[in-house]
């Protein structure tokens, strides 16, 4: 699926419905859909909900999770 696409279709959803799913969600974040489905799985990625069998996230989760991974400095591991 082309980016340009997914975003478009994320702003689309936005307008219609809060709900996202993994790509569109991906997209609004600038995160591959892969890695949103990494974080999903390790319990490190933002608030979704199961609707059925799908996987949405709302708006709201995905502004609420990057505030709070924002940051001022970029901190280096120790090792």
């Amino acid at each position: 699926m082309d980016d340009d696409d997914t975003i478009e279709r994320a702003a689309r959803a936005r307008r219609g419905t809060p709900f996202l799913t993994t790509d569109q969600a991906a997209a609004y974040l600038a995160l591959s859909a892969r890695l949103l489905r990494k974080l999903r799985t390790s319990g490190k990625g933002p608030v979704f909900r199961r609707h059925s069998r799908y996987v949405q996230y709302h708006i709201d989760d995905l502004d609420n999770w990057s505030r709070e991974h924002s940051a001022r400095e970029v901190r280096h591991a120790k090792r």
